[in-house]
């Protein structure tokens, strides 16, 4: 049984102690030994494909062309999308509005515009 705690930031448990500070093997979040989130499980941390954070409201930009499942849709890279709603449930961090419809899609395949 290990006495390191989860990650506050994507909560899972392959953490290690580095001096003072403990680390995420996955995500490589860093957060000092005696500090606990106390918003943690609440306020999750949305990054964009360059580490940037986003937040309710911004705007972003497709980076890669990405096909619609069900469809013959396909969203174009480039394409900027206006106030963007984050939400917590699921694999799909980002709710936003198009031309083409509502779509809810991921976090890594956007940056902040």
């Amino acid at each position: 049984m290990s006495t390191t705690p989860p990650c506050p930031q994507c909560t899972l448990e392959n953490t290690y102690p580095d001096g003072a500070n403990f680390v995420c093997a996955d995500c490589g979040f860093e957060w000092a030994a005696g500090e606990t989130s106390a918003a943690g499980d609440d306020a999750r941390v949305v990054r964009d494909a360059n580490g940037t954070v986003l937040q309710d409201g911004d705007a972003v930009v497709l980076i890669k062309d990405l096909k619609v499942k069900g469809s013959s849709t396909t969203l174009k890279q480039g394409t900027k999308v206006k106030s963007i709603r984050l939400v917590g449930d699921g694999d799909h961090e980002v709710d936003c509005k198009m031309d083409v419809g509502n779509y809810m899609l991921k976090a890594c395949f956007l940056k902040k515009a």
